[in-house]
């Protein structure tokens, strides 16, 4: 057991261990190197918290605990804030110094977050794409166990059905493996739920936040993306801006968004 009184503050937080994880890889090495590696440390640490949370959401609604997820939303909501804030930072840093150490990443790329892939497949972002280019690298597991999971908008259409909403079978049962799709009868049920039901609304508007924070998110990425290497390929032979911007206008949850023109 830990002897409490010779806790630090240092030694609660592993200060030692994780202030000596910053390793440049350039020659010199090349100043803005530390500001790169320190962006991206900060956003995996981000990432394993939205994940801790989004968790924690997912218990609150199969046991029918709304009001409690929306700490969650709400926390999440914030921390994507933060995530599109870091980009401000790392905007300071220009084309030319990140080309005077981009060489030294060699095939190391933002695309091989398997954090990031995991929050995807969590909100029902499923590629077996994404799932198969991880095969050779350690997030595989985890990455595939998030695929075979159901998806935040799996667990809270079924707690919809739980109330009574008349949700189809077909959407009750399809593959936790595919992708979340618009569907006209869920949308229906939306919109009783708007008109009839001020607590799952509520929710609902939590839900579109999160999507909206995502968006803003992957806009910003391929805007700071483009400002810096332009449209060349990313690291790693990634396709840079041209995949990222092929993401963006995907809503997480499309039905939220299809119903807007109905209420």
């Amino acid at each position: 057991m830990t002897d409490q009184k010779a806790m630090t503050y240092g030694s609660y937080l592993n200060l030692r261990q994780l202030l000596s994880l910053q390793e440049t890889r350039s020659d010199g090495p090349e100043h803005d190197e530390m500001l790169f590696i320190i962006i991206h440390q900060v956003y995996e640490l981000w990432f394993k918290q939205v994940l801790h949370e989004l968790d924690q959401l997912n218990r609150h609604i199969v046991a029918d605990a709304l009001a409690r997820g929306d700490r969650q939303l709400l926390r999440i909501l914030k921390i994507l804030k933060t995530l599109v804030a870091q980009l401000d930072v790392l905007e300071t840093m220009t084309p030319l110094e990140f080309q005077s150490f981009r060489s030294f990443l060699g095939s190391a790329s933002g695309f091989q977050s398997g954090q990031f892939r995991e929050i995807e497949f969590v909100l029902g972002f499923k590629d077996a794409a994404h799932l198969d280019r991880f095969r050779d690298l350690a997030p595989y597991s985890r990455l595939e166990r998030r695929y075979r999971e159901p998806s935040l908008w799996a667990h809270f259409v079924a707690l919809l059905a739980k109330k009574g909403y008349p949700i189809p079978e077909e959407v009750l049962n399809k593959p936790a493996r595919e992708p979340v799709a618009p569907s006209e009868e869920v949308q229906d049920v939306l919109i009783t739920v708007y008109r009839e039901n001020h607590e799952l609304a509520g929710f609902c508007e939590l839900l579109l936040d999160m999507d909206e924070g995502i968006q803003e998110w992957r806009y910003r990425h391929v805007m700071m993306v483009r400002r810096t290497i332009g449209t060349r390929g990313g690291t790693g032979g990634s396709e840079g801006a041209s995949y990222l911007q092929s993401t963006l206008f995907r809503p997480v949850f499309p039905d939220l968004w299809e119903i807007r023109t109905r209420l």
